[in-house]
């Protein structure tokens, strides 16, 4: 890949495995370009750290926490205004296998000479047993069928969505499609954003790109949040389904289907709490009636 690569790693308050993912890229057989951290105001001495250990890793220090999709959206922003022409998205906990960039920049070039430049590249993403990561197992795109014969003979698959947890963004996405939505805070920003650039635009999943992410527990349910947490999945679902076109009506359809199957676990989950029902209310309202400050987003 000549083309230049900016890694970009967003943290908040995980130190130990902040270190690992970084010295997983500095392991790389393809080496990133640049690699960028951006800081959400971590207060555990990940500034200190990245000082110490990794003084050749440029620091981008957020004046506060705005969540996963605000530091995707300052470090994407970064990255693009600096020229590079793609940005490999991961979180702190995501850990790559010594090839992930290289077998990434690999099918660039066999599907750019074949299919296209793709917009999308994601890795394989298991969790720490080797299984495949339920959370981060991409949405396969089915309504081009052709496309996704052709990609499935080359050893990839076409996608629909994704989420940041190793992705290769290239440039010509963000100049089409723009930025993720910064007022997501957390949950559903990447899976909106990549699924905005994929309804039109092309992307691939590259199963030979490992990354390990290295959650606590392999199953996290939406449904296993606190209330206040899970007030940003049914706001965020909402302002994909009101707000966004990234989807299509029948797609849109299985979105709305899904949240309310999820809320109504939820509640049962919580034994019909009136905390639950005050963050979820909230959610619907918000949802509905406030669009997203960065509904537009254009860099």
């Amino acid at each position: 890949m000549s083309e230049k690569v900016c890694a970009i790693v967003v943290t908040y308050n995980r130190k130990a495995l902040l270190r690992e993912c970084l010295q997983a890229l500095k392991n790389q057989t393809r080496k990133p370009d640049h690699v960028l951290v951006v800081d959400n105001a971590s207060t555990d001495g990940t500034l200190g750290m990245l000082e110490a250990e990794f003084p050749e890793v440029e620091v981008l220090k957020m004046p506060r926490n705005e969540g996963g999709a605000g530091g995707f959206y300052e470090g994407m922003k970064w990255g693009y205004e600096r020229g590079f022409d793609w940005l490999w998205l991961m979180d702190d906990d995501t850990i790559a296998k010594a090839d992930a960039l290289a077998e990434l920049d690999s099918a660039s070039r066999a599907l750019q000479s074949y299919l296209g430049q793709p917009l999308l590249l994601a890795s394989r993403v298991e969790w720490i047993d080797g299984s495949v990561h339920p959370m981060n197992f991409p949405m396969i795109k089915t309504s081009d069928l052709d496309l996704l014969v052709k990609s499935f003979e080359m050893g990839y698959l076409s996608i629909r969505s994704t989420s940041f947890v190793s992705v290769l963004v290239h440039r010509s996405a963000i100049e089409t499609y723009g930025l993720p939505i910064k007022d997501y805070f957390i949950w559903n920003d990447d899976v909106e954003y990549t699924a905005r650039i994929l309804k039109r635009g092309v992307g691939f999943l590259v199963p030979s790109s490992i990354v390990v992410h290295k959650t606590t527990l392999k199953y996290l349910p939406v449904t296993g949040a606190h209330p206040e947490r899970f007030y940003y999945e049914v706001r965020n679902k909402l302002w994909m389904l009101r707000w966004s076109d990234a989807w299509s009506m029948k797609e849109k359809l299985k979105l709305g289907l899904r949240l309310m199957y999820d809320g109504v676990r939820y509640i049962y989950k919580k034994r019909f709490s009136v905390r639950v029902f005050y963050h979820i209310l909230r959610g619907i309202k918000d949802g509905f009636f406030r669009a997203p400050k960065g509904n537009n987003h254009r860099v």
